[in-house]
């Protein structure tokens, strides 16, 4: 080979190498959001009695998973969308000590409140309410007349993951027919249409790309009379990107993408309960581009 042919061979083999390079180096980065929703108090996983469920679940086989994820993922998020209290003797005999702690031992950094966090009152909750290490949201409920809790709980929150600026806000189911009145006491329900809109506003103005829901209202619910849901949402809020759902007990299996209002798409899904399954969601972040997403729920103790 001469030497003009030797150096042109060369270069164009390097032309082709720095530009693999550079689509390696310049490929989008990615966020996974982990997600359990209605796991109701349940630490151990269900026995093995021949039952449907039998196997499945536990929270410290939940941990060996997230802990897998986080050492293979650069950045990661894990989120709770409620109603972690409530199904088994842990709560009746605890009141909630049990479940926050093993949330805050798997690293939970944002749960939402449902329904059933109410079940032992206001009282139970100022007992257990600042035992975690997560941070709490709801931004349609009032928390002003529970001054031990109002500090606690904030309409929103943002975290920062690499390249990713996170908005989260939480919703809840109405109290009527699911919460006592005397077990919220202080705490006032507002319109959940009308504050998510104020809390998308706000995490908009403060410069998030990814807008995430933590919704308690249920998925195309079986609970007659609600005036919310999850997949009624997209048409009447802008700007929410994803909706992590709980309250209707639905495993969906696939993101359900919606139109939403002011255009683009919401995608939501939910964990069914008992922590059997947990939710994992990628989330692709495109110069220019709608954010990309996919997922791939893991069964708990499946195998």
């Amino acid at each position: 080979m001469n030497r003009r042919r030797f150096i042109g061979t060369a270069g164009l083999g390097l032309t082709v190498l720095s530009g693999a390079m550079a689509r390696v180096g310049n490929a989008a980065p990615k966020l996974t959001i982990l997600q359990t929703n209605d796991t109701h108090s349940r630490i151990d996983p269900f026995p093995m009695d021949g039952s449907r469920n039998q196997g499945l679940g536990g929270v410290a086989r939940r941990k060996v998973l997230i802990d897998r994820i986080r050492a293979q993922r650069e950045y990661t998020l894990l989120v709770d969308s409620g109603d972690m209290f409530q199904g088994t003797p842990y709560y009746n005999l605890y009141g909630g000590e049990v479940e926050i702690e093993a949330m805050n031992k798997m690293g939970y950094e944002v749960a939402t409140v449902g329904n059933h966090e109410f079940d032992n009152g206001i009282e139970g909750l100022e007992k257990t309410m600042p035992l975690a290490g997560f941070e709490w949201i709801s931004s349609n409920l009032d928390w002003s007349g529970a001054k031990a809790l109002a500090p606690i709980v904030k309409p929103w929150t943002i975290k920062q993951i690499g390249p990713f600026k996170v908005g989260l806000f939480g919703l809840l189911c109405k109290f009527d027919g699911m919460v006592a009145g005397h077990n919220h006491e202080g705490v006032s329900y507002l319109d959940p249409v009308e504050s998510a809109r104020r809390s998308v506003a706000e995490l908009k103005a403060r410069g998030c790309n990814v807008i995430v829901c933590l919704s308690h209202m249920g998925y195309n619910t079986r609970y007659e009379g609600e005036e919310m849901r999850d997949d009624r949402f997209p048409a009447e809020v802008e700007g929410i990107d994803l909706i992590l759902g709980a309250h209707s007990h639905t495993f969906l299996d696939e993101l359900v993408e919606l139109p939403r209002r002011g255009g683009g798409v919401t995608r939501i899904t939910q964990q069914g309960w008992a922590g059997m399954r947990l939710g994992q969601v990628e989330v692709e972040l495109r110069r220019g581009e709608e954010l990309a997403m996919r997922q791939s729920p893991l069964w708990v103790g499946a195998g």
